[in-house]
This record gives structure tokens, sequence and C-alpha cells, in this order.
């Protein structure tokens, strides 16, 4: 029976993770980076989300919070996504994203890189972590309605695990996807800014969907 909970809990952080807004973000901070970046990245993203869930779970074993209260938790995740996506559109009208190729062993390489010069930003993976934790706010009630009833409103680590498990495995091979986006068509300025674009557009719908439903 303990097996068959830990598997519908994987399950449901599974389809957890399809969220249009998780998908979003992921898509946000992986647009434009290599292969090892894009796996932090994702990996990451799902640590901070079930981070906060399990956070959560422990606030609510010694306190009641009001329905209302953990309501507010969509609002902060539907401001992120939102946020995100108006930062990418900045990005793109102000023409601060910007390509540059050079050759390495006689193998070509691209680079993208944000402002005037190009600078390696190593603030990736900690705001891959903070963004998936402030988004795991908004997944909380779902979750934790689920994770009670299948352990007797008891959430326990192994639970929140098995879940950030599920939810790792669907963004990291979301992330893969955005890989295959950034090494088969960010090859010139224009496709660089249309899928910068895209993505900020996508994301300002899916906030504003949200906030709006």
């Amino acid at each position: 029976m303990q097996q068959l909970g830990l598997f519908l809990v994987f399950w449901y952080g599974v389809l957890h993770a399809f969220g249009p807004d998780h998908l979003a973000a992921i898509a946000d901070f992986s647009i434009g980076k290599d292969k090892v970046k894009t796996i932090v990245i994702t990996v990451l993203f799902a640590l901070g989300h079930g981070s906060m869930l399990f956070i959560f779970a422990r606030i609510l074993e010694t306190c009641q919070l009001s329905e209302a209260l953990l309501g507010y938790g969509d609002t902060v995740s539907s401001m992120v996504i939102l946020g995100m996506g108006c930062y990418l559109l900045f990005l793109v009208i102000t023409d601060k994203i910007h390509l540059k190729k050079h050759f390495h062993a006689g193998k070509e390489h691209i680079h993208i890189y944000f402002g005037r010069e190009h600078n390696h930003d190593k603030t990736d993976a900690s705001s891959s972590f903070a963004i998936g934790a402030l988004m795991g706010i908004g997944g909380v009630r779902g979750m934790l309605i689920t994770l009670g009833a299948i352990q007797g409103q008891q959430v326990d680590f192994n639970l929140v695990l098995v879940f950030t498990l599920g939810v790792m495995v669907v963004f990291v091979s979301f992330g893969g996807v955005i890989l295959y986006i950034n090494q088969s068509l960010l090859h010139n300025q224009q496709n660089l800014r249309r899928i910068f674009a895209a993505a900020g557009v996508i994301s300002v719908l899916v906030g504003v969907n949200m906030l709006f439903p």
C-alpha cells in the first residue's frame, strides 16, 4: 500500500509539472543556455519547488493557515511568471540580447549574452532555485491536499521527495526540448529575438490567465 501511495505521489508530481506556468518558467530560464546550464537550471528549479512545498508541509503541521492565505500563493506564482515574461520582452524591445560566434579547435561556438558586453552570468543557478521556490507557493494547496489524503494528513519528507522527482522528470525532459531549440534555431540575431519574444509573450499570457481565470 505504501509503494502504491509513493507511485501516486510521483505521478501527481509529473502531472503537476505539466502546468503551463512551470513549463513557461523553465523555457524562460533555459533559452540560450548550453547543455550543462540547462540541466542545472531544471534540476535546481525542481529542488526549489519541492523545498518550498516541504517547508509549507511542516508549517501546516504546527499552525493552521486559512484557505484565503494559501490562495495568495497562486497570485505569487502568477506574478512571478508574468514578471519573467515582461522582462524577456523588455530585453527584446531594448535590444539587449546578443549573439556572438567564435571558433575553438575549428569548431564554431555560439554565446548568447545580455547587455553591452559579453560576460558569463553565474546567477542562473541560484535564480532558478529561488524562482522554483516562489512558484512552489502556488501549488502548495493542491499538493498538500493530495499528499495528505494518501498518508492520513501526515506529509513526510519521503512523499515530498518522490513528488519532487516526478516534477524533475518533466522539467529535465522539457529542458531537453529547449536545448534542442537552442542548438537548432539560435544561430542568428533574428531568430534569437523571435524566440525570446515568443517566450516572453507566452509567459505574459500564462501569467495574465492565472491572475484572471
